[in-house]
């Protein structure tokens, strides 16, 4: 999955850019956080986790 598709499904639910850390940008609701990283190719197996998690539609 690219990188940025996973953001805009991020950012459509109501998460938002916190911080960058090391190789990561971390992203918030406001409660949780959830680190993604720059790579422009994020594993499949790994976003789907991310996804089912999350409860990201």
């Amino acid at each position: 999955m690219k990188r940025r598709d996973l953001i805009k499904l991020l950012e459509s639910n109501g998460w938002y850019f916190k911080r960058e850390g090391g190789n990561h940008d971390i992203y918030t609701n406001g409660t949780d956080c959830e680190p993604i990283s720059r790579q422009t190719e994020i594993n499949e197996v790994l976003a789907k986790r991310i996804i089912k998690r999350r409860g990201l539609k």
